[in-house]
């Protein structure tokens, strides 16, 4: 049973194909379609046997125009794995914003797509692609269901004392300015795994997970549940990021309007122009560079650094308080997956809460899943490699029954 998970961004497609039978989940291909409505789109299509080809093909105005491309070379004889685009059982989506009205992965419908129109305003850039790419989807595979996984799902048990900003409740029952959290499909992907690894039921278990790549955000999950996250309204709250500030005085926003900035300046400047590339100084958010340039005595990227690490651990002892103490701690995405001094770091850090770093395993757990704490440790640091476009395929089997 094929199933294909697309990931529409505004000036991208990206896509997953699986072969899913017996409890075997193989990616037969992946790929994406880059540069959408520009004059030089790029194609790049992969296969597990080391395969690559990439293109530039013509007239990709719009996602239909890139998803066809794909389905082309998917059924090719030389590039493709298809022999018929009807071998596609059924399609999995990742939509960002679902607001209140969306708790669980959803087959989609005219309603559904109702709801995704109705939360552009919470996710403007965003929920418009993912639209798109689930029409394309309609269009080039008629008669195939649809599921929309929504990155906010995860986050709606959290109770409203978490959820809800201290403003007029005007605005949050108006125009539902309230916090909703995001990386929900990372977030519940490794709290199901965590649970598996350590032997328990996901409804058994109390985390904090840590996703951290160039977007980092957290989660307090207790028995399974969220009751807290870091990011807000939007991505932008929370953790320091790769191009995001995180967590600032509403105030400083005012006074950059104030000294002659737009509020469209400002949104550009919070979201793509600040965290690690704006204190690291060396025109790169990359936490590889960032590291490197630190090793190498850059002050600033050192400072970046020791910011970072501060916010995550603020977060984690704020976290632990909350959930009354927990089972583990768990990184997951590119850096919490991959890099090795800044978990150490982060678990020197809140060593008074009696988890400390064992050196030698977290120099073996390179974006592999294991246990990095000492055996003394009163909980666990875990690391768990995530996998998001599985988590979408999985949920559209269990949604449509299929499995």
């Amino acid at each position: 049973m094929k199933i294909l998970v697309i990931n529409s961004g505004s000036s991208s497609l990206k896509f997953t194909l699986f072969e899913m039978e017996g409890g075997s989940n193989t990616v037969i291909a992946s790929g994406l379609v880059e540069r959408v409505g520009t004059p030089t789109p790029n194609l790049i299509i992969k296969r597990p046997d080391g395969f690559k080809f990439e293109e530039s093909p013509e007239g990709v105005k719009n996602h239909s125009d890139g998803l066809r491309a794909v389905c082309a070379k998917l059924v090719d004889p030389q590039i493709g794995v298809l022999k018929s685009l009807s071998e596609v059982k059924a399609i999995g989506h990742r939509v960002l914003h679902g607001g209140e009205k969306v708790t669980a992965p959803v087959k989609v419908d005219e309603a559904v797509k109702d709801i995704i129109r109705e939360c552009i305003p919470l996710g403007p850039l965003h929920n418009p692609a993912n639209l798109s790419g689930i029409e394309a989807c309609e269009e080039i595979f008629a008669g195939v269901p649809n599921v929309a996984v929504f990155d906010t799902q995860f986050h709606q048990t959290m109770p409203p004392e978490a959820y809800l900003y201290a403003i007029p409740m005007e605005f949050y029952k108006k125009y539902g300015i309230r916090k909703y959290g995001f990386h929900g499909t990372s977030h519940r992907f490794v709290t199901l795994s965590t649970a598996e690894f350590l032997g328990k039921k996901p409804e058994d278990v109390t985390i904090i997970t840590c996703h951290l790549g160039n977007g980092c955000s957290m989660a307090a999950v207790k028995n399974g549940k969220v009751i807290d996250t870091t990011m807000g309204l939007t991505p932008l709250e929370g953790l320091m990021m790769g191009t995001r500030s995180g967590d600032m005085d509403p105030a400083a926003v005012l006074r950059m309007v104030d000294v002659g900035n737009t509020a469209k300046d400002v949104d550009t400047i919070l979201n793509k122009k600040s965290g690690l590339l704006a204190i690291g100084g060396i025109g790169s958010g990359d936490m590889r560079d960032i590291v490197n340039a630190a090793n190498s005595g850059n002050k600033d990227a050192a400072l970046a650094l020791k910011m970072f690490i501060r916010r995550i651990v603020k977060y984690i002892g704020s976290y632990y308080v909350l959930l009354g103490g927990a089972d583990a701690i768990v990184f997951t995405g590119g850096i919490g997956e991959h890099s090795i001094p800044e978990r150490k770091a982060i678990l020197d850090g809140i060593a008074c809460l009696g988890i400390k770093c064992d050196d030698a395993k977290n120099n073996d757990c390179f974006g592999k899943a294991g246990v990095i704490s000492t055996d003394d440790s009163a909980w666990k640091a875990i690391v768990m490699p995530t996998n998001e476009e599985l988590m979408i395929a999985l949920e559209t089997v269990k949604t449509l029954g299929l499995a």
